[in-house]
């Protein structure tokens, strides 16, 4: 062929579509002269008029396969190169289309430029091929052909059976062998067992063969290739004898999990030992599918494990990307769409649903870092709590608790608390005026004044126990929802003033440290106040008489600080984790001590609510110290408040 002719090649295929697609890359990209035929009949009739350099040809065409036109053609002594495209690979087309001249070989769908790139090597390849003679280089080509079949079908399928028996079938093809194996090594007894065979007898392909006395169980050990020459037989396994052989074996990083062989049982064509290359190539190939199946089925079975929980967990779960489309969605959130099926997947949340307080909370999660991502979801006659997190790389993911039964029974507490607080003051009232009228119609002796003073104690822990309690409501509640721009130095002068009294009579001293330019909070100053004065309440009650406590108020990085210290009993390392719960009490001084339980709770919900942090630290006999750190006001603050309050 004069070398300025373009190379021609047949594009045989009964999809136009397909047709055309291929042709057009061969031509525009690749400069070569392409004809077509629509089916294999037609192709047969092309091929002798042409004689094209390249045939490329579907497997599956009416009337007469692809396949079946190669076949036809070697037996009409054509045996120009071939491409085979299929779209499922087996090990039985794999093998035929090694024998019927298939260079390469392509699962569909495929990428036309890899197309491209294969008829330029198999072109090439065929040209270096027309001008050897010799048998050893055209059994080399053939050994190539088939290597690069096997590389691609590892990459193509997830069928691991079908990769495993198509590596054992280019083995004995590649090395002219009568039969084939390919075992691994069972991890539980150590043994080795045929996972894949070719012409091995019925009864012999469930062998399984011991590592300590076996020829495979050599190669296990050594983790070297084994040759065998022909001569005299060598037993495989109890009367099943060989004359030659070679076995290679198969590795994952540096441990062997089985053994590739083929072998002769007759003498006449002994093995030729220039095949171990292919040989360990085609190893390398298996034990790479093997490593990808055992991948793929962790993956799937993880993936499996996920879907089944996300699909019977009672919260509902969405996952939006950073377009707010729909990547995931578990069927208590699709109920909460309104959606039916999984059709929805990839469309954006504002097309799916109306649920103003869902879309809202997500949009409000964008750039508002300093908002609450939580919030309640109504739907149907039902309350959600919806917590929004981000997770980098993948979008916002919003998980649904129904709580509407708990918002039913938060509605009855309040109720019952404001219904007893409301009845309790009455009585409380009484009580508390006839222990003080009784001291006025006769004098008390001192066991009678000692009674009426715990009366008055006790009833003045209750006072404080329902007023404690309606202040929680209210903070819950968020009744108190006005916020202005605070003064935090005022409200800790207004706090010290109202305790002082308390602390001079155990001659304690409240050292207030105010720096100067401290920031203005956004907040509710009554809520706010009675953070100071619970904190300053319970150092006064649990420091010694002359304690020093202590008040600092600093800003800081956008925040404003707060740090109220004593010198009293301290807290163990024990109750701090749990000091901030309702109704939770030291044990140690509940008989020394009165109180509800309540006051470290409200100041952790009122910090809370204007969202800040408060933690202590604390020695047992040596004091405590709160910190609290609380967002400064800024012009964003307003912004957002107005929004929460419109």
């Amino acid at each position: 062929m004069n070398k300025n002719t373009p190379e021609r090649i047949l594009i045989v295929d009964d999809s136009l579509e397909m047709r055309n697609f291929i042709s057009n890359v061969l031509t525009t990209e690749a400069g070569y002269s392409v004809s077509v035929a629509r089916s294999g009949h037609e192709g047969v009739e092309i091929t002798i008029q042409e004689s094209p350099d390249l045939i490329i040809t579907d497997y599956s065409m009416p009337e007469m396969s692809g396949l079946e036109m190669l076949e036809e053609l070697r037996r009409r002594e054509q045996t120009m190169p071939a491409i085979l495209m299929t779209a499922e690979g087996s090990e039985d087309i794999a093998v035929r289309a090694l024998r019927a001249g298939v260079m390469d070989y392509f699962v569909k769908p495929f990428d036309p430029f890899e197309m491209k790139e294969a008829a330029t090597r198999v072109l090439a390849a065929s040209r270096i091929g027309a001008t050897r003679t010799s048998v050893s280089d055209q059994r080399n080509m053939q050994a190539l052909n088939a290597l690069i079949a096997v590389g691609r079908s590892v990459t193509a399928l997830l069928d691991l059976e079908s990769i495993l028996t198509r590596i054992v079938e280019a083995a004995v093809f590649i090395s002219g062998a009568e039969e084939g194996t390919l075992m691994l090594l069972d991890r539980t007894t150590g043994d080795l067992y045929v996972r894949a065979s070719k012409n091995i007898e019925e009864g012999l392909r469930s062998m399984r063969l011991r590592v300590v006395d076996s020829l495979a169980g050599k190669v296990v050990s050594s983790g070297d290739p084994l040759y065998v020459e022909g001569g005299t037989p060598q037993k495989i396994k109890t009367s099943y004898l060989v004359r030659s052989l070679i076995y290679v074996p198969l590795k994952v990083a540096d441990r062997v999990i089985g053994v590739l062989g083929v072998h002769n049982r007759s003498g006449a064509s002994p093995l030729g030992k220039d095949i171990l290359a292919s040989m360990t190539a085609l190893a390398d190939y298996a034990s790479i599918a093997i490593v990808n199946a055992e991948l793929y089925s962790e993956a799937d079975s993880e993936r499996a494990r996920f879907s089944k929980i996300l699909n019977q967990i009672q919260d509902g779960v969405l996952l939006v990307d950073g377009h707010d489309r729909v990547a995931l969605c578990n069927p208590v959130a699709r109920d909460l769409l309104d959606q039916a099926g999984n059709d929805f997947i990839g469309q954006r949340l504002v097309n799916l649903t109306s649920n103003r307080q869902l879309l809202d909370l997500l949009e409000d999660s964008k750039n508002r870092t300093t908002r609450p991502l939580h919030g309640d979801v109504s739907h149907s006659g039902k309350i959600f709590n919806a917590h929004v997190s981000e997770i980098p790389g993948l979008g916002r993911a919003v998980v649904m608790q129904d709580i509407t039964e708990l918002k039913e029974l938060d509605r009855i507490k309040s109720e019952l608390v404001l219904m007893v607080s409301h009845d309790l003051r009455s009585p409380l009232t009484a009580i508390l005026s006839y222990t003080e009228l009784m001291g006025r119609v006769g004098e008390l002796n001192e066991q009678q004044k000692e009674f009426t003073k715990q009366a008055r104690i006790s009833v003045e822990s209750i006072t404080t126990l329902i007023n404690d309690l309606l202040d929680l409501g209210k903070i819950e509640a968020r009744v108190d929802r006005e916020r202005e721009e605070v003064d935090m130095g005022e409200l800790a002068g207004q706090a010290v003033r109202i305790v002082k009294q308390q602390a001079e009579l155990k001659k304690q001293i409240i050292t207030v440290n105010t720096r100067e330019g401290v920031p203005t909070v956004m907040g509710n100053a009554l809520q706010l106040r009675q953070v100071f004065t619970n904190l300053l309440d319970n150092a006064i009650k649990y420091s010694g008489v002359g304690g020093a406590i202590g008040l600092h108020l600093f800003g800081e990085a956008e925040s404003v600080i707060v740090v109220i210290s004593d010198d009293g009993i301290g807290i163990s390392p024990e109750d701090q984790p749990h000091i901030f719960d309702r109704f939770y009490r030291v044990k140690e001084v509940t008989q020394t001590h009165t109180g509800t339980g309540l006051g470290l709770n409200i100041v952790k919900s009122i910090v809370d609510l204007h969202s800040g942090r408060v933690w202590v630290q604390s020695t047992p006999g040596k004091g405590t110290t709160f910190t609290i750190v609380l967002p400064a006001f800024t012009a964003s603050n307003l912004e957002q408040e107005a929004i929460t309050n419109a």
